[in-house]
């Protein structure tokens, strides 16, 4: 990445006294954890500035750090940067923000560019990595709340450093934040992944009844009366997804809720071989090569993409 795009970023924050920063609805805990770090760092910069983290919270994330409520329509005018999303119609919450410029920092394969200035990189771990990147590259500063939540979202959206966008880069940035900043493994890793039993029930209830198709394609529909009999939250299931790569009979896997309230399906897909972003950008979605995501109205566009994703996986058998 060259160093001219973190210079322009930061003489861009430098510029704007009210900034806000927003990432993708149903966030996972790098969306969180990369719009955190990024407000803290530029407050810890720059202590007169307005600085607002926004979007849906999640109960579970707040131990990350709490985000803002503000008058969108207030904030004018303003710098808008958007952490962990690939385009302008999944960012959640700026519906009524008047935003003068925008920067775009995301690690997914650029399906819409928004603006002339983005740090763009589908190599990269997470959009953490590249905050991080930023952080180091430019007079912002850290410290250690700052390095914790970038930690935490590495090794969450790397899954533990186990998918392929895993890179000697990422290593390093990781090595140079626990030397910085004395990070301490155990006390964080219980923050990510420490759950109450009835979490531990519903995965064994999603183990039990995945469906497994003779293509390599599994699938899981998850309606309100689950999710309610289990007392979870609807961002229970795309939080558990990656707990289920590695089984030998799969390539690739679906995770199907129905959010009542937003009268829409949310499907978490997740692969071992095929490319299947491209098919998740048809039904309102996309993301990476092999870790994506939808949003349809309809049963039919369920079945329909689950139909799309069973032709895919024997497609790659086949080949």
């Amino acid at each position: 990445m060259s160093r001219n795009v973190y210079k322009q970023i930061y003489k861009k924050i430098k510029k704007y006294q009210t900034i806000v920063i927003a990432r993708h609805v149903g966030p996972d805990p790098d969306a969180v954890t990369s719009q955190i770090a990024l407000r803290e760092s530029i407050k810890c910069t720059f202590p007169k500035k307005n600085v607002y983290a926004v979007g849906a919270s999640v109960h579970r994330f707040k131990k990350f750090g709490l985000l803002d409520k503000v008058a969108m329509e207030t904030l004018k005018p303003c710098l808008l940067i958007l952490t962990d999303v690939p385009n302008l119609d999944r960012v959640d919450d700026i519906t009524d923000l008047h935003y003068q410029e925008v920067i775009k920092i995301d690690h997914h394969p650029c399906s819409e560019k928004v603006s002339d200035l983005e740090l763009v990189d589908d190599t990269a771990s997470s959009a953490c990595q590249l905050v991080a990147e930023l952080i180091y590259n430019t007079p912002l500063k850290m410290n250690v709340s700052i390095a914790e939540n970038l930690f935490l979202g590495i090794v969450s959206d790397s899954d533990r450093f186990l998918l392929s966008y895993t890179t000697a880069k990422t290593f390093q940035l990781v090595s140079k934040l626990i030397d910085d900043y004395h990070l301490e493994f155990n006390h964080l890793y219980a923050s990510l992944y420490e759950r109450p039993i009835n979490e531990i029930r519903f995965h064994g209830y999603l183990g039990e009844n995945l469906e497994i198709q003779e293509s390599g394609l599994a699938y899981i529909k998850i309606m309100p009366e689950i999710i309610n009999k289990y007392n979870v939250d609807l961002a229970t299931p795309s939080n558990m997804i990656n707990d289920f790569n590695f089984i030998k009979e799969v390539l690739v896997w679906v995770f199907i809720t129905y959010d009542e309230k937003n009268e829409i399906y949310k499907i978490n897909i997740r692969s071992r071989g095929p490319v299947i972003n491209l098919v998740a950008e048809q039904y309102h979605g996309g993301g990476h090569k092999f870790a994506s995501g939808a949003r349809v109205k309809t049963m039919e566009e369920v079945e329909a993409l689950i139909k799309e994703l069973d032709a895919l996986c024997v497609q790659y058998k086949g080949n």
